[in-house]
């Protein structure tokens, strides 16, 4: 067995930091890189990805709606031109980056309000798509397993990664818990672990009112700007290495 351990990293935004990217590169597979729209300032941004050229990890596009004050996380309604224009723009920058480091951009991940709202919106989801294929078409699109927006990619032709959440709590429709609800974020580092051990070997999750969902899903991912994220995300990887699980991208990384 093997699954893909990813986090969203190069967040920090001039005097300001966020999160332990060079920790965190010890740990996961694959780094959902920001862009510069939800947080990450271009210095940052690059060290980030060189330090993930040196630890071997793959490299995806953490895009988002225009939102910095709000950290990506507030919903906003963008004209879909807008958005596809958007979202070629921060992929554009990453890529740019990324063969400076000596590597490349392999998938797109949007990041906050954006990725619950595709998740469910075919018209901003077909914005991300035609973005995704103007610029690459072999960029996977990565997303909340079982959300309508990875068939609508598959049937777009783009390759697509299924991911769940180690620090989030589900509803029984295998949607995640939002933040603004109680329980919504987990910080139990054992607890998590044994619910990525669960999902992994069984494919099934406890929701949150206790009913058994099933979700299959090829990558995990630990929040960077979660309280104690670094030793979530070595909690889980340490649970399942013990069990045999091998943590790869399921991608490759080649150089640019």
């Amino acid at each position: 067995m093997k699954i893909d351990l990813n986090s969203d990293l190069g967040e920090s935004y001039g005097a300001w930091t966020m999160g332990d990217d060079a920790s965190m590169l010890r740990v996961v597979s694959s780094a959902n890189v920001a862009c510069g729209f939800h947080a990450g300032d271009p210095s940052g941004m690059l060290g980030s990805v060189k330090e993930a050229v040196l630890r071997g990890v793959t490299i995806g596009a953490h895009v988002s709606y225009p939102d910095i004050v709000g950290f990506g996380r507030r919903n906003l309604d963008i004209d879909p031109a807008d958005l596809t224009a958007d979202v070629i723009y921060q992929v554009g920058a990453l890529q740019g980056l990324a063969a400076a480091a000596g590597t490349r951009v392999r998938y797109v991940k949007p990041h906050g309000a954006l990725y619950n709202r595709i998740a469910v919106d075919p018209v901003q989801g077909s914005a991300v798509i035609s973005a995704i294929k103007s610029v690459d078409p072999s960029l996977a699109l990565m997303g909340l397993a079982g959300a309508p927006i990875l068939e609508q990619a598959r049937a777009a032709g783009l390759a697509v990664i299924a991911e769940a959440y180690a620090d989030r709590a589900y509803t029984p429709d295998a949607k995640l818990v939002a933040r603004r609800e109680p329980g919504a974020v987990l910080h139990n580092f054992e607890l998590i672990a044994q619910r990525m051990a669960q999902l992994v070997t069984q494919g099934t999750l406890e929701a949150i009112d206790g009913s058994l969902i099933r979700i299959e899903a090829e990558s995990i991912c630990v929040h960077g700007d979660s309280p104690d994220a670094v030793t979530i995300a070595q909690t889980v990887r340490q649970r399942l290495e013990a069990l045999g699980v091998t943590i790869s991208s399921t991608l490759s990384t080649p150089q640019a």
